[in-house]
């Protein structure tokens, strides 16, 4: 596991990784993660999220650990990887127990963040461990089933100090066509004293992986809460989003979680990909994850 000379150091920084296991009806993430504020006191944590409830336990930072690649977390009796999950989690308002099976992980090409995940000085790095692959298991939450029988699930990964002020992220791969995929984030980025609004995509479709981003070109035409266009060069991508209020969650500010936002974990969104006037697919999901954060 990971060596803790690496953290020891660190100051107003956050470490976290998100899991979506859906099937059916049935969806559930859980974010285990990492904070360390300003003044070095460091916290490990698991978030959780249901259609209906979210859920914060905090765990002391001797209870986590990480492996070189950073691919296996644990804190205290929960691991995840992409490998699959193992859950013991216990407080007041939640026992959750069971065991979650991972196959077929479908990775992104290249990182996510092209050139800027060498940035030293960026706010937020992220990552995709996972577009898609198939979830096979139980959990147990207060004692009643959620099953998996060859559900989806999406695997990423954020790092650094503070989330945007202001982004877009959507998420889904739940759809009628097998082995296919979506991820869009789009924020404001300060970088070296200016800011300018940034997008990372990643449409994966019949076995290919087609990346809109800043630092390929893309232009960001419209995002807001209703959804968002972008285009670049002879491709275009339209997402429309029917979303509800989400459930509650923990976000870094400085390395500390003390800020608020809202995800939906199951919207309903329409996703259309055009190659020049073509269009390649129309699609809708129910199950699409979607937060809209304006400042």
């Amino acid at each position: 596991m990971k060596n803790r000379d690496f953290y020891s150091k660190k100051k107003g920084y956050f470490e976290g990784w998100y899991f979506k296991n859906q099937f059916k009806d049935n969806i559930i993430s859980f974010i285990p993660g990492i904070n360390i504020k300003s003044d070095g006191q460091k916290c490990s944590f698991i978030q959780i999220i249901t259609k209906n409830k979210s859920y914060n336990i905090n765990y002391d930072f001797k209870d986590f650990s990480v492996s070189e690649d950073k691919l296996t977390i644990k804190i205290k009796d929960n691991i995840f990887s992409t490998k699959g999950i193992i859950l013991n989690i216990r407080n007041k308002d939640i026992h959750i127990k069971g065991r979650l099976i991972y196959s077929n992980i479908t990775l992104v090409k290249n990182d996510i963040m092209g050139p800027f995940a060498y940035f030293p000085f960026m706010e937020c790095v992220h990552g995709v461990l996972s577009l898609n692959h198939i979830v096979n298991g139980s959990i147990y939450i207060n004692n009643e089933e959620m099953k998996f029988i060859d559900g989806k699930g999406y695997i990423e990964k954020d790092s650094g100090k503070s989330f945007p002020k202001t982004y877009l992220w959507v998420q889904s791969n739940d759809f009628n066509i097998e082995d296919t995929s979506i991820m869009v984030s789009i924020a404001d980025i300060p970088f070296l004293g200016y800011e300018f609004k940034g997008c990372i995509a990643s449409v994966y479709y019949n076995g290919k992986e087609y990346r809109l981003a800043t630092y390929n070109g893309v232009k960001i035409v419209s995002c807001n809460e209703k959804g968002l266009v972008i285009k670049k060069g002879k491709y275009k991508l339209e997402i429309n989003i029917d979303a509800l209020s989400g459930q509650k969650l923990l976000a870094p500010n400085g390395g500390e979680m003390i800020r608020t936002v809202y995800e939906n974990i199951s919207c309903s969104a329409r996703f259309k990909f055009y190659k020049k006037k073509e269009l390649i697919f129309d699609l809708v999901s129910n199950t699409t994850s979607f937060e809209y954060v304006n400042n």
